[in-house]
């Protein structure tokens, strides 16, 4: 049980990773058109859709990827809670 949780954890940890990778190259011209970022594109845009509907840009800072990396934090912690309710 507890290497499901640590496959979990890791796994939202990646994609916490993935995530700011894919936020940083926004500030470089062209990055996100490489393949590098055409790759992070298409695993990190189905999540950060929602939170964009929801989260209005401030100006010109889009803090909805700030929002989306706060919710997986949140989700981590919450599964350690659950599996350590049943170890």
């Amino acid at each position: 049980m507890e290497f499901v949780l640590l496959i979990l954890v890791r796994l939202i940890e990646y994609y916490s990773w993935a995530l700011i990778i894919y936020i940083l190259l926004s500030w470089f011209p062209n990055a996100k058109e490489s393949a590098i970022g055409q790759f992070l594109a298409r695993i990190c845009e189905p999540y950060l859709e929602p939170f964009r509907k929801f989260i209005p840009p401030l100006g010109m800072i889009d803090i909805s990827p700030i929002v989306a990396i706060l919710v997986l934090r949140f989700a981590t912690s919450g599964l350690v809670q659950l599996f350590g309710w049943f170890l």
